[in-house]
């Protein structure tokens, strides 16, 4: 195993696969190395000399400046590189001809999902409980926990999800709430949905039908519990007859081009964007090629790599809603007196990120090379087929919620430190290196980190790709789905684009 790796060759600093000691040679760039200080695993070393204002290049791309002169074999890292970043930019739209992943094998990829009427398919066939206001959470539990009989062979789970909104709420704060409700309704992991509400809220449901207007009339039940003299018993009646209508679909064989997968990461650390991330940016290159849909969120954290997203759009149009994109995210930053390239958390830090350009950099590859086909507004349902960039903080729990509400039937979800957060939909959690693989092994669902070791993303993506379908199967289910899914995680200030 290599001890450094220089991702790219313009680059000027490589990172250290395992912690270097303070006097050890290492060889890099063709070049025996002393290292000038401890370097723990996943953090760079300077391997030629970089002067004071000079750009740190990673990925072949700047993640920052130096602030002092750096030797050979330093360690590079926030107490010496600084972000360049902090201003609304203009960018020029310069397309680039994306190309298109091509296998090397004839593989066959289906998996067996459930195909609603309007012809998108699910990978789970549950009943869903959603509240429109926080004031019937505990009526939708109890809901839940009475009607769990009605559970069976063909239908995955009764689940009642919770959150504090929809009582009070106006303008834009509403609209975005009643959005990513409506969006959720309509994901085709859910077999059936029971909207509740109380019925003196300011979601009221007669917005919440507007809104889900063209989903399947027999799959969705409205109940307003002040209208109800035992709104339990009612709720109970109406998920009966979801249940039922529900275990009508079953499992049929579906081709890749019927699964739509969102894209995000969380608690990175060095290695993510040379092992996690590229390796579902792969599988993205594959789904997106078979005709499938991916879903990339998570917008401050493409800031400072925006640019290779911008001209990979299929077209102007979709160049200027991407640069609506992120300078609405600066702003919305600005607004709160926020800087813009203050974003890698402690945890990024201790595992070797340093600015925000070097964590977008490895983030923006989990997108793969597919052409950029859209951009939706958070909580807009999915539209094109391929790859669309999705409106949405970085915050874990909000941006997956938020792929649930566009859509996506499972979230592939990167980590170099482990999380065991669950979403409304299945959530893969990816190791970057094989010690979380190995300490978190009820967290984590595959181990990327076998790249580190030798493994061939070719091999490794096929293996990941062909994993991804039995979960999508319900052969084989995420760590996470056996934890708690209740909570909903809605964003809560408007980013206008």
């Amino acid at each position: 195993m290599e001890q450094l790796i220089r991702i790219h060759p313009a680059d000027n600093v490589a990172v250290a696969v395992s912690a270097l000691k303070q006097g050890e040679t290492v060889t890099a760039a063709g070049k025996n190395i002393m290292v000038r200080q401890d370097i723990p695993a996943g953090h760079k070393m300077a391997i030629v000399p970089i002067a004071a204002g000079e750009d740190v290049i990673k990925y072949g791309f700047p993640i920052g400046q130096a602030t002092v002169a750096v030797q050979p074999g330093e360690w590079m890292h926030t107490h010496n590189v600084k972000s360049k970043l902090g201003d609304l930019l203009e960018y020029r739209y310069e397309p680039q001809k994306a190309p298109v992943w091509q296998p090397t094998e004839d593989h066959v990829h289906t998996f067996q999902g459930y195909e609603r009427r309007d012809g998108r398919v699910g990978i789970r066939n549950e009943v869903w409980i959603i509240p429109t206001v926080g004031c019937v959470n505990a009526i939708a539990r109890e809901i839940e926990r009475r009607a769990q009989a009605f559970a069976g062979p063909h239908v995955d789970g009764i689940y009642a999800y919770s959150h504090p909104y929809g009582c009070s709420q106006l303008g834009d704060d509403l609209r975005y709430t009643q959005k990513f409700l409506a969006g959720l309704a309509h994901n085709p992991n859910a077999g059936g949905v029971l909207l509740l509400g109380l019925g003196c809220e300011n979601n009221k449901m007669d917005a919440m039908r507007q809104l889900l207007t063209g989903v399947d009339e027999a799959g969705i039940k409205f109940l307003i519990c002040q209208d109800a003299e035992d709104e339990v018993e009612e709720g109970v009646r109406l998920v009966k007859e979801l249940a039922a209508h529900a275990a009508e679909t079953k499992r049929t064989t579906q081709p890749l081009a019927k699964l739509c997968i969102g894209v995000k990461c969380g608690g990175s650390d060095g290695f993510s964007g040379l092992t996690a991330n590229p390796l579902v940016g792969s599988v993205v290159n594959r789904v997106t090629a078979a005709g499938g849909t991916a879903l990339l969120t998570e917008v401050p954290e493409m800031f400072g790599a925006e640019t290779l997203l911008m001209n990979r759009c299929r077209n102007e149009a979709v160049f200027q809603k991407t640069v609506h994109l992120i300078n609405g995210f600066k702003t919305y930053f600005q607004k709160h007196g926020e800087k813009i390239n203050e974003n890698p958390s402690p945890g990024n830090k201790a595992g070797g990120i340093t600015t925000l350009e070097d964590k977008s950099l490895g983030c923006v590859q989990k997108g793969g090379i597919a052409p950029v086909e859209d951009v939706l507004l958070y909580g807009e349902s999915v539209k094109e087929k391929g790859l669309s960039l999705l409106q949405a903080p970085g915050n874990d729990l909000v941006s997956s919620n938020a792929l649930a509400a566009s859509g996506a039937q499972m979230v592939l979800f990167t980590t170099g430190r482990g999380t065991p957060f669950s979403c409304p939909v299945p959530t893969l959690k990816i190791a970057s290196n094989s010690r979380l693989a190995s300490f978190k092994a009820d967290w984590i669902d595959f181990n990327a980190g076998r790249l580190l070791s030798g493994e061939s993303m070719e091999n490794l993506s096929e293996e990941f790709l062909q994993f991804i379908l039995t979960v999508a199967s319900g052969t084989c289910h995420t760590k996470s789905e056996a934890l708690d899914k209740h909570e909903l995680a809605i964003f809560k200030d408007g980013v206008t684009l």
